[in-house]
């Protein structure tokens, strides 16, 4: 990587799938747009989100250097993830299930590093969900260290684990990152085994969601501009957090058990598959 990145920066090159941008000091924002519903699909997430978190902690670490070989007093950082901004239907619709349902290193090989990596991530991360949350689209706000969503005025919005209702077991990441991130027992069987449509108020009031974006008596013809303008205002909040570089080490130990789920998942996840006949 070259010492200096621009941005905007769209990724993979070919047929982006996101756009990272860096619209001031110590934020920058990845935006989701594989088609309308920024599906997780393997190339979305080995292609462009990983490679897009390494762009991001790549010019956060520069930044840091030049910081403080300027004598500067060395700033923090946070990310924010969005789904596609032209609309305000989807954050993310989750894996594309008849791809990945064949697929039994799909785990082990791309979701799960792209969880783990989130889940440790050096800067806070921060979930923009602009709208329905689905399934992985869920799973991958979870993985976040905080999430702003919209208040539904405008257009309503769901943050939902549906696998329940079509038929789809859970690999044990889903399940371990659920635990982590959801410390109600209540709340998870409402989660995971009735997959429940939670709007964003009932996620507010769970504590899935740690704001919502206030679109009640707006204008506004695509509400995500104030889910994102409600996240910006989250980041410079907490952006300082990063500045002494112990987010990362302190994440690890917060989610120790979680994350050594992730990495044996696939194996666990195959004999699951094996006695369930589902995939």
């Amino acid at each position: 990587m070259s010492s200096e990145v621009s941005f905007p920066l769209s990724l993979p090159t070919a047929d982006p799938l996101l756009t990272i941008t860096h619209p001031q000091q110590g934020i920058w924002i990845i935006e989701l747009h594989n088609g309308q519903d920024s599906r997780l699909t393997t190339r979305m997430i080995d292609e462009a989100l990983r490679p897009a978190l390494d762009v991001v902690e790549y010019s956060w670490c520069a930044m840091r250097d030049k910081q403080a070989n300027d004598g500067a007093d060395i700033g923090g950082g946070a990310l924010i993830i969005v789904g596609r901004r032209d609309q305000d239907k989807f954050f993310s619709n989750g894996f594309d299930y008849e791809t990945v349902k064949g697929n039994l290193s799909f785990f082990n090989d791309t979701a799960n590093p792209l969880f783990a990596r989130l889940l440790t991530y050096p800067i806070p991360t921060i979930a923009a969900i602009n709208g329905h949350a689905f399934a992985a689209g869920m799973m991958l706000s979870l993985a976040c260290d905080y999430r702003v969503m919209t208040d539904g005025s405008r257009r309503r919005a769901w943050m939902c684990m549906n696998e329940v209702h079509f038929g789809a077991p859970w690999p044990l990441s889903f399940t371990a990152i659920l635990n982590a991130k959801v410390g109600s027992p209540v709340m998870r069987r409402r989660v995971a085994l009735e997959g429940h449509r939670f709007t964003p108020s009932e996620a507010l009031k769970a504590g899935i969601v740690d704001r919502l974006a206030n679109l009640t008596g707006t204008s506004v013809e695509n509400g995500t501009d104030k889910v994102l303008e409600e996240a910006t205002k989250l980041a410079n909040e907490v952006k300082i957090l990063a500045s002494r570089g112990v987010w990362s080490a302190i994440n690890t130990c917060l989610y120790k058990d979680c994350l050594e789920v992730l990495y044996p998942d696939a194996r666990a996840h195959r004999i699951s598959l094996n006695r369930e006949a589902k995939l």
